[in-house]
């Protein structure tokens, strides 16, 4: 098979999805509403049910949902029946996913779901199958046919209840006014976490903090910078202001234009104009900083201009922002 082939496959597929997801549209109705509002205004979780691929499409809507301020749970259909329906508490309401709507799991459970008198949505391929009969409030997700060469796998089907379900999470989100900040409480670990909480002050009370006076002696400044390993030093005033920085390039810099080292002080070598953060700022401001202007070290500061410590780039590094 010619790679023209190969692609033209998957050209067909990408399209016949997509043109599934530009279907959805069509389907929303007034039950959309009243899933999202319902779900805005539930005092317990969401419990979202399904089996086969249903069921990893309701447990990736779980995560999201999980994620993004609304309580949720996966359960799945078969094991609901086998005793661990009791998760389900009275103030929840349970989703149930299924392309037919009418596998066995899914006949079982729905008449215990409402036995148990807790608002039952139906997502649901078919308006004419047993699960849209009986549910509550109905969400549509159609579609004309799989991508799936025999019609069988599915592949468009789910991707229709996996886009329903993204659509559900961010109106919630958008009508609670989630915030940048409320992803961070959920999102702890990783990267994405640590670029929307870490800050300056979580990283730069590691380090040494290099430091010597304007009139401190080029062997002072040298023996401070190596010492500390940090490749800079701060220079202060008497009351620990910022004065400037010294840096190896500075020292490099120096010996190649001075022919005498004699008397040579640290306000002779010193950039009176370093580049600053605040101990407030978020780690990824600094890294942003950092690459504007081409440098490896920010010299942290509070708001009286008091030396604080030195930010580098290689803290960054370590922790996975670049």
């Amino acid at each position: 098979m010619s790679k023209q082939s190969i692609r033209g496959i998957a050209m067909r597929t990408i399209e016949m999805e997509s043109e599934a997801i530009r279907g959805l549209g069509a389907l929303l109705d007034d039950n959309f509403d009243k899933v999202v509002t319902a779900l805005l205004e539930l005092k317990g979780r969401l419990v979202v049910s399904g089996v086969g691929k249903s069921a990893l499409i309701a447990q990736k809507i779980v995560a999201t949902l999980n994620s993004t301020g609304t309580p949720a749970i996966f359960l799945h259909a078969g094991d609901a029946i086998h005793g661990d329906l009791g998760m389900v508490q009275p103030e929840d309401m349970v989703m149930l996913i299924s392309k037919s709507g009418h596998s066995p799991e899914i006949k079982w459970l729905v008449p215990l779901i409402k036995n148990f008198g807790n608002t039952l949505i139906g997502m649901v391929g078919s308006r004419d199958s047993y699960l849209a009969a009986h549910s509550d409030l109905v969400l549509d997700t159609t579609v004309d046919k799989e991508a799936c060469p025999n019609g069988l796998a599915p592949t468009t089907s789910t991707t229709a209840q996996l886009v329903m379900g993204d659509a559900i999470a961010v109106c919630l989100m958008e009508l609670r006014g989630f915030t940048e900040a409320d992803f961070a409480k959920f999102h702890p670990g990783g990267t994405l976490g640590k670029k929307l909480y870490l800050r300056v002050s979580d990283l730069y009370v590691q380090n040494e903090r290099p430091a010597v006076s304007p009139e401190s002696s080029l062997k002072e400044v040298i023996v401070e910078i190596s010492r500390k390993r940090l490749g800079i030093t701060a220079v202060l005033e008497s009351d620990r202001r910022l004065a400037g920085v010294i840096t190896d390039g500075d020292l490099r810099r120096m010996l190649e234009q001075t022919v005498t080292l004699e008397g040579i002080k640290a306000r002779d070598i010193m950039s009176g104009q370093p580049k600053v953060i605040g101990p407030d700022a978020l780690a990824v401001e600094a890294l942003d900083r950092m690459r504007t202007f081409d440098i490896s070290q920010l010299i942290v500061i509070d708001e009286n201009g008091l030396f604080l410590g030195v930010l580098q780039l290689h803290d960054l590094v370590r922790e996975g922002l670049i």
